[in-house]
Parts: structure tokens; sequence; C-alpha cells
């Protein structure tokens, strides 16, 4: 899976500095029980500065302890002139991508993978199969500087749950016999939080409903509450189960589904496997619970529900006039490929999505200022701002799939919304 990590970093990053930098093959990285680390850093960062030495000091120490599983590190830097850049990374033992101001493809795809709101972040990725291990490798390597845990695996939901779960009626249950074998939603949610108090009369009806037309679902309040009090007062208005004040199975449900911000709402299936992170959404936006349990699909119609994921993640669109033949049309051209890019899982990096003649497709139409043209394919790079428009009239398979790997080799010339 050499190509995952050389689709991230290139073919080659360094070791070394100055003349006695050499290039490093990056498919040398991809082997069986190794651990790469991603770290954005820069010389201008104090808190950087200041994680470094204890990242070189565990870097230095596991390398000489431990064989069995290998750990090398790659440099991404922040740094806005060659000077700096240098200047921090002649501290590191580790490899680096080359500076390079004028090629911002890399650090893209890179952001887009991991989402780096900020620095310093330490992201650990499976050699071998280029999948993300943590992206918080910052907090952990901080709360765990012997690395006893280390690469900090995320565990697996029937892992963490395991415990008692309460409800407003002080009962106790057990959490793998109740929620055995059914879908599950995960509500994070707090009892200061304005958005919360507003959305939890929804989640509400939303599983009465559920309930009265047999599709059962057992809801967990997960609570960032600051006391005790503030947690037993919200639980009180909730029909469901909760993780006790104070557990530590709070954090840890946190940590395994990327929680930064609440409401959120979080449904498995049956096997503890993720349905969708965007439960909140789905109730808001299918009032009558028709799309239950609001599975992901490859390929969609772009209607209300489904244009949220545009201004989170790159999205491909054919727009068309919305006729049988249209929709038949745009499912012949985007299937195979929306496939291919839904089997990668967590490593999805575009989603596939078919315009009709809705309010939803005109309002994105005007928002991108697109022409008046049918079909008419389009990529919405919204986090990045930009927006890719194929010249093509005559939209097949071919032009779809040339599209896209021109896409993914960032030939395309984009438009900017900014």
């Amino acid at each position: 899976m050499a190509k995952v990590l050389e689709g991230l970093l290139g073919t080659h990053v360094i070791r070394g500095h100055g003349d006695k930098a050499e290039k490093v093959s990056v498919s040398s990285l991809s082997e069986r029980n190794s651990v790469v680390g991603l770290y954005f850093s820069a010389q201008w960062c104090s808190p950087c500065k200041s994680f470094t030495p204890i990242l070189l000091d565990f870097y230095e120490s596991w390398k000489l302890k431990n064989e069995d599983v290998k750990f090398e590190i790659v440099f991404v830097s922040w740094d806005k002139d060659e000077v700096r850049y240098t200047d921090f990374f002649s501290s590191m033992p580790w490899l680096a991508l080359p500076f390079d101001p004028d090629n911002l493809n890399k650090k893209s795809k890179l952001l887009k993978k991991v989402r780096v709101p900020g620095i310093p972040k330490l992201v650990l990725l499976d050699g071998e199969t280029g999948k993300t291990i943590t992206t918080d490798g910052y907090t952990r390597l901080t709360d765990d500087p012997k690395g006893l845990e280390f690469p900090w695996r995320k565990k697996k939901f029937t892992e963490v749950i395991s415990g008692k779960l309460i409800n407003n009626r002080k009962e106790e249950c057990d959490a793998l016999e109740q929620l055995k074998g059914k879908f599950v939603g995960i509500y994070f949610s707090a009892h200061w939080c304005p958005p919360c108090r507003a959305f939890t009369p929804e989640l509400i009806k939303r599983y009465d409903q559920l309930e009265s037309d047999g599709k059962h679902i057992e809801v967990v309040f997960v609570s960032s509450d600051r006391s005790e009090e503030s947690f037993s007062s919200y639980l009180e208005t909730m029909p469901w189960w909760a993780i006790p004040f104070g557990d530590s199975r709070t954090e840890q449900l946190k940590d395994i589904f990327g929680v930064d911000g609440i409401p959120t709402f979080v449904i498995l299936d049956g096997a503890g496997d993720v349905v969708t992170l965007n439960g909140r959404t789905a109730v808001n936006l299918d009032r009558e619970g028709r799309e239950f349990p609001w599975y992901s699909k490859p390929l969609n119609p772009l209607k209300e529900l489904e244009a949220v994921a545009l201004n989170e993640r790159p999205s491909l669109v054919l727009f068309t006039e919305g006729e049988d033949a249209d929709i038949e049309m745009s499912k012949e051209v985007l299937e195979s490929l929306a496939r291919e890019e839904h089997q990668k899982g967590e490593d999805q990096e575009l989603y596939f999505f078919y315009g009709t003649e809705n309010e939803c497709c005109d309002n994105v139409r005007d928002f991108a200022n697109l022409e008046d043209r049918c079909p008419l394919l389009v990529i919405f790079d919204l986090p990045d701002q930009k927006v890719y428009l194929s010249p093509e009239t005559v939209i097949t398979k071919e032009v779809a799939t040339d599209f896209v790997s021109r896409y993914f080799a960032g030939t395309l010339e984009a438009t900017s919304l900014s």
C-alpha cells in the first residue's frame, strides 16, 4: 500500500540538511508493523518548540528499545520561508517534506486527510496501509510520555462502552447486554449548550416516532456537563440511557468518534460500526425517519440532507434536468467511480452526487455562480473555497473518469470562491 503514502507525501522525502541532505523513498516507509508520524509544526510556533524536544526524546528512545514496531516521523513545515524551515529542521533527526512554497498540492491533500486546525499536531499512520491510527498524537504523547500504549490505536466501541448505563428513573443496565445487536445512537450533548437544548426535543420526537414505526434504536447520552446536578437535570428530559457523570468512558468515546463539538449524534450498527457521524443533520432533515438508519451510499441525489456534505469535504456533482433518462445516465456514468471511492471507508477523498431539478441544486448553482447548462460536471472543494468545472457538454463514463483522475493528480484548473 505504498501508493497511499506516496499519494500524500510524494515519492521522496528528505533526511539531513544542506549538502548532506539525502532523498528517502516514501515507499520504504510502507512496511509491515510500521508507524509513520506526520509532524505539523513551525519554527515560529512556541508550543511547537516546546513539544519538539519531547517528541525527539520519545522518537530516539523508541528506536533504541523497540524493534517490533518501526517508527518514523515526517516533518511537515508550516514555516513561510526556507531559512526558518532549515533552522528548525536542523534540530530534528527524522525526515521532512522538502520546502516548496509553490507546491501546495501535497499540503492540501494532507490537510484534507487529517484536518489540521492548528499546530503542533502529530498524526500517526499505519505504514503498511496508510490508514490513520490517531490524529491526536500530540495529546497522547503528552499524556503517555513513555509510550506505554503507543501507537495509541483507537479502541473499538464495544471495548470502551463496557460497564453500566443509567436512566432518569435511577435504573441501571449492562451496556453490552442492552446494546447488543441493535442500532445505537451516541448523543454527545450538555445542558449548558444552547444548540444542544434546541436539538434534544427534535431527537426525542424522532426517537419516539422511530419506536412507533417499529424501527428500534437505543440512544446513549454522553454528557459534557460541568456538574452532576446539571447532568441529572438534563437526563430527566431524556427517555434513554446515559453514561454516568464523570465516567472515564466519556473522553474515550469522544476520541473514538473524533468529537470536537456538540451536539453530535453518531449512529452505529449492531456490530458497533459507524453508520453515520452526522446523525444530527439526518435527524433534522429527515423528519419522518424514512431514511433511517441513514447509511452512507456511494452515489446520492443532491438534496438538502446530502448537500451538507459539500461544506465538509470535496464532492463531485453531475447536474442534470432531472428526467428519468438523466438519472439513469448519471448512475451509469458515476456508479463505478463512486463505489471505488466509497470502498476507501474513512480514507474516502471524494463524494459523488447527481443533481436534479430542485431548489437545493438551484441554490448550490447560484452560490458557485455556475453557468445554466445541463449536463454539467463539477467538483466542489468548499473547505478550500475552490470549484473545478468540466468543459465537456456530453458527459460519459470516460469523461468523468478522466476528470476525477486529473483532480487527484492536481492538474485541474480551479475557480476560487473567495
